[in-house]
Parts: C-alpha cells; sequence; structure tokens
C-alpha cells in the first residue's frame, strides 16, 4: 500500500513511527474532453496573463489575492519558516466517546502503518488502549500545507485517522430546514414505523455502484461496435405533490411483496381494501378533480359527470315500487348540484310510473263498466 505521508503519532511522551496511506478508493468513471467535430483532447494550458503565453511548471509559484485585486506572492520559504509543530507529527490531544463527533465533521478516511519494526509495540499499545477504553483520539497534523483536525479509531487490527472540519467549517443546519411549519400526524409515523420495519437490514458488503457498471458495459459496447443496451427506466412524476398516506402504505405493500410477505397487511391497509379504496401514488391535484366531479356532476347535463350520475338515478326509479314524485325526490337528494341529471332521471322514472299507473288506471275503469 503506497504512503503518502511520513510522520510520528504523538501519545504524550510516546513516539510512534507511521506511514499515511489512503483507506478509500475511488473508482468512478471519469472522461476526457474532445472535440466533437474531430474528437481531439482539449487540454488546459497554464498562460500568463500579462505576457499572453504558456508558463511551465518550474516558473508557477503561490500567490495572495488581497481584497483590492493586487496579488501577493508567497513563497514555499516562507510556509516552511511558520511555526506548524505538526509538520511531521500527528499530535493527539484527547480521547473522547465516538458519539461525540458530529458524522457531518468526517472528511477522508487513511491507514496509520507503522514504519519500520521498533514501531511495532507503541502502535499495539496505542491500539489496544483504544480498543479496551471503546472511544477515539483526537489530533492534530498537518497535510498538503495545512493544519488539519483528525480522528483515530481502531479498525480491525489497523488504526485508521478521518480527517475532520472544523468546528468553524460546518454551517449551520437551520439554514437548510424547511420554512413552512408541517404538522406530521400519528397515522402517517406508524406507515413510516411499518415501511422501515419492513425494509430491515441490509448487508453493506452487497451494495455496489450500478451506475458505474452500466457506463462501463456502455463503454465496452461501443468498443465492440455494438449497440448498447438500453433500460427503460418507469417514468416518475417529479415535483408533483402525492398523497402521503397512499404513498406510504403503496410503498409498505411492495416493499413486503419483494421478500415474499403478501399475506401481511397493516390495520390501515386492511381498513383500506374493505372501504375499496387501493392504496396508490396519486397526485392531490387529480383527486381533487375526481372528488369535484363526483360532487357537482355537469351543470348543462352534456359531461361526463352526468353520466357517471345518472346510472344510480335509473336504478333508483326502475327498482322502487313508489310513486313518480318518491323517485324524483330520491333523484335530487343524491344528485346535488347536478340539478340537470337529476331532472332527466326524474322525468324518465316519472313516464315510466305514469305508464303503469295509466295502465292500472285503465283496467279500474274497464272493471267497474263490466260491474
Amino acid at each position: 500500500m503506497q504512503s503518502i505521508w511520513n510522520g510520528a503519532i504523538s501519545f504524550g511522551l510516546v513516539s510512534i513511527p507511521v506511514k499515511l496511506a489512503n483507506a478509500t478508493v475511488n473508482h468512478a468513471i471519469s472522461f476526457r474532453q474532445i472535440h466533437l467535430e474531430d474528437g481531439g483532447r482539449i487540454r488546459y494550458r497554464k498562460v500568463c496573463e500579462v505576457e499572453e503565453k504558456e508558463v511551465p511548471s518550474a516558473e508557477i509559484g503561490k500567490g495572495y489575492e488581497d481584497a483590492d485585486g493586487s496579488i501577493v506572492p508567497i513563497t514555499e520559504e516562507d510556509l516552511a519558516s511558520l511555526p506548524l509543530p505538526t509538520t511531521r507529527t500527528i499530535d493527539i490531544v484527547a480521547f473522547v466517546d465516538s458519539e461525540r463527533i458530529d458524522p457531518l465533521q468526517m472528511g477522508n478516511a487513511y491507514y496509520l502503518m507503522v514504519n519500520g519494526a521498533p514501531a511495532a509495540k507503541p502502535y499495539a499499545l496505542l491500539r489496544e488502549a483504544l480498543k479496551r477504553s471503546q472511544r477515539v483520539a483526537i489530533a492534530k497534523f498537518a497535510l498538503r500545507g495545512r493544519e488539519r483536525l483528525g480522528m483515530l479509531r481502531v479498525v480491525d487490527d489497523v488504526i485508521a485517522m478521518h480527517t475532520l472540519h472544523w468546528p468553524d467549517e460546518i454551517r449551520s443546519p437551520q439554514e437548510a430546514a424547511p420554512e413552512a411549519d408541517v404538522t406530521v400526524r400519528d397515522a402517517e409515523l406508524d406507515l413510516a414505523d411499518a415501511l422501515m420495519d419492513t425494509l430491515g437490514d441490509v448487508d453493506l458488503d452487497s451494495l455496489h455502484d450500478d451506475y458505474r457498471e452500466a457506463v462501463e458495459e456502455m463503454v465496452a459496447a461501443k468498443v465492440e461496435g455494438r449497440e448498447p443496451a438500453h433500460e427503460e427506466e418507469p417514468a416518475e412524476g417529479k415535483g408533483t405533490v402525492i398523497d402521503l398516506m397512499s404513498a406510504l402504505e403503496s410503498s409498505v405493500r411492495e416493499a413486503r411483496r419483494s421478500r415474499g410477505e403478501d399475506g401481511e397487511e397493516t390495520e390501515d391497509e386492511g381498513e383500506g381494501e374493505e372501504k375499496g379504496k387501493d392504496a396508490e401514488v396519486t397526485s392531490l391535484s387529480s383527486r381533487r378533480k375526481k372528488g369535484t366531479t363526483a360532487k357537482s356532476g355537469s351543470g348543462s347535463g352534456s359531461g361526463g359527470g352526468a353520466k357517471k350520475k345518472s346510472a344510480p338515478a335509473k336504478k333508483t326509479a326502475s327498482s322502487s315500487s313508489g310513486s313518480g314524485k318518491s323517485s324524483a325526490s330520491s333523484s335530487r337528494a343524491k344528485s346535488g348540484s347536478g340539478r340537470s341529471t337529476a331532472k332527466k332521471t326524474a322525468s324518465s322514472g316519472t313516464k315510466k310510473t305514469a305508464s303503469s299507473s295509466g295502465a292500472k288506471k285503465k283496467t279500474a275503469s274497464s272493471r267497474k263498466r263490466s260491474a
């Protein structure tokens, strides 16, 4: 494992020579910028603004830009003369409980390796002390021209060090908090708990980068001269306000289906099925539209809502054994503001009832004449 820094851990009067190595590796696929017309590489050149010509790296130094725009040259000798005691030392300043370290502070991870055989004993001493105390060490060290804050902890049989952001580098979370006051109901929390329980635990070693694999497959296909396989992604309504309860219920049901737990359901889901309401992710706007159509129907009697409301009204008129007035009144009570639909339904029911009552009158008159 290649080291990027050599120094020592200062543990009181104990000095542990160590080497620093990256504990993580970046597998992201990088791309080159090219000229679309001919595929040529696009490169960046460092050009001096005064002479307007390219400058080699050997002639490039550091400078600090002042508030008025002027540049103050800073040499390597200036930086080397600064009193920085942690230049080659990881200076442990305290031992604290790991819970006190906010994950927001954690940065890059490194492995601390022993630098030479004499360092093995004090290295093991610090490692076992950290294990037994179940605490982490807070240290200061210098890396790449600046002093940093670090946290030392034990990973298996190795001491790992995480860079930490200084406390004043962490921005206040209030800047990202929602401005509007939101109330969360207990029923929504219960469904959220059910969803978390259903998703359960996961083996972190089983997780992998699907996007990187897709990019590698696409690049391999282009190299081989074949067409890359494209998978259609399901359409998602971005920025759409959804019915939160229905979304949670649907998520719980989908998670259980993926785990082969189709037979189990929550109490809220059972009530929804008894009422004939499927838990679907539906935008609030569409739900309002459906509710408005069901309530108001069509004022002119020509819309789709009038047709939907006429069906139950006809059933009432045909199945009722009373007079046409009772059928009309029941139709008016059900239709509400859809008066045109109720009138049409009532008139049809009245005609049918009138025809039947007319037949009864004829029968009665014939009986009187025969008598």
